[in-house]
């Protein structure tokens, strides 16, 4: 009995230089610890009667499905604003499932080292494949496109960071793994013929309405840019922290990838930075903005040559397109407000009302996702002032309170991965007891609920807990 793969290997095809194959390595006992049964039957599969052994013999690669043809990923990235040639130093791609919703890529990450790891041993520890599955799915809950979890299995070996940690690996599905980053290793091969084939695959699997547009390269620079404001605003509009946001962890598929040093903002500060790593706050949660728009132009860099042959004109070009990204990001951030704030028109001092809800809750040291879910209920003290425009507002467009809470409730959720929470729920799952991972999952994934079962995980930090720190797994 097989669970209906339907493989496709069309990254295989592209130019040798972009990929390299690669051979998961050899586990000595693998387990799986969950499998995302709703996202198996999304996407066509069926795992029912099949032994879990097998499952995690297939999830951590010990057994090839028939029809792949595993690979892993050359790519380059701007990290921390330098550049560097990288590539899955850990990740082996399947290869492509085709289900009824479109084709998808099958990935696993931590299946040994592969021509990219750097010296590195390829592996993955069961804390921070956990953490990915959690938020990524908490991600997906709440409607911001993402990467997905399908499995995490155990793999019977150790894994040495500071500690020994339990192995593991990871099953991502995604739209694709095209980066960035990918057109920044075709570019720096200074290989023209490389770069246009990449510029057609992508059109084909993320914008096939633009294939024949007459200038493709600078379709997908547009789309990408279009693609990455709406992803980043959604990101914003969520409270979410990505933590590394290098060129290489930019989803040309506008989705959220790479779940590394990431988090959910308790109080509202937008100076919070999570990572461990991240001394300068160069990926602060208020820069995220800005810093896609960096990321974007060293894309458009990559894109020079095929966007014209002047290079003057093509530099004229990509500056223009990129020139849109703020208008794109405001708007999209700006109507998301809205809705958060139950609003159905549009009034010019509507950028202001948020703001000012914003610098309230800094003021006051308000817990980001609760303030807005109170809202839809009752209004903190400290916001009393604030509230009086807001009900203002909503008198001027005829909408009652009942009516936007009612929206409001439909968009601000009322669960989320909260970072102490998830903590714990890792450190049990290390100790072996996988219950409160299964109660958090159970709760993020029902995040618009006000059940009371879950009232548990919509406490905010403790008092005096000392500033939350990520980690990138590595």
């Amino acid at each position: 009995m097989t669970p209906n793969w339907q493989w496709d290997n069309t990254y295989a095809r592209l130019p040798a230089t972009l990929h390299a194959p690669a051979v998961p390595a050899a586990f000595p006992a693998p387990r799986l610890v969950l499998l995302n049964t709703a996202l198996a039957g999304e996407l066509g599969l069926d795992f029912g009667g099949i032994a879990e052994d097998d499952i995690a013999r297939t999830f951590t690669g010990q057994t090839i499905p028939a029809g792949c043809e595993p690979l892993a990923q050359a790519y380059a990235g701007h990290q921390y604003g330098g550049f560097t040639v990288l590539g899955d130093g850990r990740a082996i791609l399947l290869g492509e499932h085709v289900g009824p919703h479109g084709r998808v890529d099958v990935q696993l990450k931590g299946a040994g080292p592969t021509r990219y790891s750097r010296r590195g041993d390829g592996l993955a520890a069961l804390g921070p494949m956990l953490r990915e599955y959690i938020v990524s799915e908490a991600m997906h809950a709440v409607g911001v496109p993402t990467t997905r979890s399908l499995a995490v299995c155990t793999t019977g070996a150790p894994v040495v960071r500071e500690t020994m940690l339990s192995g593991a690996v990871l099953t991502r599905i995604a739209a694709s793994h095209i980066r960035v980053g990918t057109f920044e290793f075709a570019s720096a091969q200074l290989d023209r013929p490389t770069r246009a084939s990449l510029v057609s695959y992508t059109l084909n699997r993320h914008a096939p309405e633009l294939l024949h547009e007459a200038h493709p390269a600078l379709a997908l620079l547009k789309h990408a840019i279009a693609k990455q404001a709406t992803l980043i605003a959604q990101w914003m509009l969520a409270g979410f922290v990505h933590g590394v946001m290098n060129t290489d962890n930019v989803s040309l598929a506008g989705e959220t990838i790479d779940y590394g040093p990431c988090a959910f903002l308790d109080t509202y500060d937008p100076a919070t930075v999570f990572s461990s790593i991240d001394e300068q706050g160069r990926y602060a949660y208020g820069n995220q903005p800005r810093v896609t728009l960096w990321n974007l132009a060293r894309f458009a860099e990559s894109l020079l040559p095929l966007i014209d042959a002047d290079e003057q004109q093509s530099v004229a070009i990509a500056t223009a397109a990129l020139n849109d990204f703020p208008t794109q990001y405001d708007a999209a951030w700006l109507a998301g407000m809205r809705r958060k704030l139950g609003l159905r028109t549009a009034e010019t001092e509507d950028l202001a009302l948020a703001n000012g809800l914003l610098e309230a809750m800094q003021a006051n040291a308000l817990d980001y996702t609760n303030t807005f879910r109170r809202l839809a209920n009752d209004i903190p003290v400290s916001l009393q002032m604030w509230a009086q425009q807001w009900h203002a507002r909503l008198q001027r467009e005829g909408t009652g309170l009942d009516a936007a809470h009612a929206t409001m409730r439909q968009v601000n959720p009322s669960i989320i991965p909260r970072n102490h929470i998830v903590e714990a729920a890792l450190s049990a799952a290390n100790a072996g007891d996988l219950a409160p991972l299964h109660a958090l999952l159970a709760a993020i994934t029902d995040p618009f609920t006000d059940d009371p079962k879950f009232d548990a995980f919509r406490s905010p930090k403790p008092a005096g807990t000392k500033r939350y720190r990520t980690f990138c797994g590595t």
